[in-house]
Order: C-alpha cells, then structure tokens, then sequence
C-alpha cells in the first residue's frame, strides 16, 4: 500500500495496526516513495535458566575486605555492630 504524507500524518494509528497485521505502508512525497512502514520482528530469544550452570564460580570470600580498606570507607575506625544495630539496618 502507498499513501502520502498527509494521510499518514492524519491516519498514522490506522497504519500502525495494519503494519501489525503484517502489510508493509510505503509512504511517497509527491507520489515518490520516502519511507516504508514495515513490521517489527524480534530478534530476542528466550535464554533457559541455568544456561551457565558450572561455568560461573563465586569465591566464598567474594565480598570481605581487607581491614584497612574497610576503615578507609568508614573514615578511619570500623564501626562495632551489635546485633540489635545489624536488625535496625534491614
């Protein structure tokens, strides 16, 4: 289907759902073709969970720090944590 510019302008939700049906719009200036409306194809495909099962290892020590660099973040003295102060965070 070719159409002009006006009638793309004043009709452009109409072409969008027939573009979703499938049908692909040329749309012309002065009955030269300028654009094409064509439909959207997908490309993503569904990843399977657990596709990189045994390929990732995470360390059992992955998130301590060394002391010093922890006093770094708190400006020079580590805080002492409570149990009740660990709670009051969450």
């Amino acid at each position: 289907m070719e159409i002009n510019i006006h009638e793309a302008k004043t009709h452009f939700s109409k072409l969008l759902q027939r573009v979703a049906g499938g049908e692909e719009v040329t749309i012309a200036r002065a009955g030269v073709p300028v654009a094409r409306l064509i439909p959207f194809k997908s490309t993503n495909k569904v990843r399977p969970l657990g596709m990189d099962r045994g390929k990732v290892w995470i360390a059992d020590d992955f998130d301590s720090l060394p002391e010093d660099l922890l006093k770094e973040f708190y400006g020079g003295e580590l805080p002492v944590l409570t149990e009740t102060s660990s709670k009051k965070k969450k």
